[in-house]
């Protein structure tokens, strides 16, 4: 993979494959504004293996990668079937064939992969015990010379801690998420699974320019 910045004229060809205008609307601010799709290349940056992103939503970060020549296929997984549908149909109009999305619960039924693994912002919606199982699961998907690439917020006492929490209560009131958050993680509930599955593992604070306590974990196998 060669790694580029895409274009604001990309990011927004990316929102106009939405059908629903709130889509569009929340691809356009959220491609321009999260800083962890760009993390998240960087991280991938000069590897061929597939990625698995768990909790894809509607897919943004498959077409993120795209806009910046990641040329290998992506897999999305997500529990909400009404995103698992915009996702199908921004990926039909693209013309993505090597992109494909299924709904399911990841405690229960995670598809079969190898190569790299994303978990983007859904930890605080499982308890501490299905974290567990979950980041276990997930770090046995890594292939040899992958990574598990993760964004959580992270519990502590900060103040970004709960303008946070502020923000996971209104996402579910919006209806833009179907739950609310369960229980947050701190770094060591995340280190150590990790780390008892093999995989090398560094932390570090991915805030950009938002007021959100969110940090960015990468096991390396």
């Amino acid at each position: 993979m060669t790694a580029r910045t895409p274009s604001l004229k990309a990011l927004d060809a990316i929102a106009r494959l939405c059908a629903r205008r709130w889509d569009y609307h929340y691809t356009r601010a959220k491609l321009r504004s999260d800083p962890v799709y760009g993390a998240v290349t960087e991280a991938l940056q000069g590897s061929s293996l597939p990625v698995l992103d768990m909790g894809c939503g509607i897919g943004l970060l498959g077409h993120y990668l795209k806009a910046c020549g990641h040329s290998v296929p992506v897999t999305g997984f997500d529990y909400d079937e009404r995103k698992i549908r915009s996702a199908r149909h921004m990926a039909a109009a693209a013309g993505h064939t090597d992109m494909s999305f299924s709904a399911g619960d990841a405690r229960t039924n995670m598809p079969d992969f190898s190569g790299h693994v994303v978990i983007l912002d859904i930890l605080q919606f499982f308890t501490s015990e299905q974290q567990t199982s979950l980041l276990a699961a997930a770090a046995a998907r890594v292939a040899l010379g992958g990574r598990l690439i993760i964004r959580s917020t992270l519990r502590d006492d900060s103040w970004r801690f709960q303008v946070t929490v502020l923000g996971d209560h209104l996402a579910k009131l919006t209806r833009w998420m179907k739950a609310s958050p369960t229980s947050y993680p701190d770094a060591e509930q995340i280190r150590r699974p990790l780390e008892q599955a093999g995989l090398s593992v560094s932390l570090r604070p991915l805030w950009g320019g938002t007021p959100f306590n969110n940090y960015l974990i990468i096991g390396q196998r």
